[in-house]
């Protein structure tokens, strides 16, 4: 059996667990809440960036501040962010239309979940090179996926409007922490209206899909 026919056929039989995969995606809001709380000096959600949970080293990184004790904790949490990312992009693709259009949607999820794994795997104090690019693929490409996947799929007016401006709220956000414009709210923030949107995303829709599917079992 070709690959492609092999996680159809595994959707088919389990078709929670591609939606399941991004839901766990709230670990990720969880992991920051619980890794904050444990900085000696207080944690700034609006000048210190989520990267700044997963440096590994006490000192100043730049202009701010770093000291996360469970900054393993963190790491982890991009990486089962990442996995996430990718395996339900890989799974929830097969239940939808199969086009060029969406492919590619669904691609770009897939490569922010690789990239999100690289933030985790190498922390901002390390290689900074391969951080950096592993935050680009899920601030640039993840939330041009979202577009994509907006535009692309058949979903209901409201999901397909939400899906399309937190693509657009985040890359907006983007641009101007890019250009060092962080309208009162700090890197920190900036950073976040980046990230969140589609994270936040990520659950909506895996609570969508699963809501889908709980409907069609009941209607058999």
């Amino acid at each position: 059996m070709k690959p492609s026919k092999a996680i159809k056929t595994f959707t088919d039989r389990y078709p929670l667990i591609g939606p399941s995969f991004w839901m766990l995606s709230v670990q990720y809001f969880i992991t920051q809440l619980v890794v904050a709380h444990d900085w000696a000096k207080p944690y700034s959600w609006t000048h210190n960036t989520i990267s700044d949970l997963g440096n590994s080293r006490c000192g100043m990184y730049g202009s701010r501040f770093v000291c996360s004790p469970l900054h393993n904790w963190m790491d982890a949490s991009f990486i089962v962010l990442g996995l996430s990312m990718v395996i339900g992009a890989t799974l929830i693709y097969q239940e939808f239309r199969k086009s060029r259009i969406s492919a590619i949607g669904f691609g770009c999820m897939a490569a922010a979940g690789l990239g999100t794994v690289l933030v985790g795997l190498f922390p901002e104090n390390t290689v900074s090179s391969l951080h950096i690019i592993g935050a680009a693929l899920p601030f640039l490409v993840g939330n041009i996926g979202l577009v994509i996947l907006g535009s692309a799929l058949a979903l209901p007016r409201t999901l397909r409007y939400y899906t399309i401006l937190s693509g657009v709220v985040a890359l907006v956000a983007l641009a101007l922490l890019l250009t060092n414009n962080y309208l009162g709210i700090g890197v920190g923030g900036m950073e976040r209206l980046t990230a969140y949107p589609q994270t936040v995303w990520l659950i909506a829709f895996g609570i969508y899909m699963s809501s889908n599917h709980f409907r069609a079992k009941r209607h058999v």
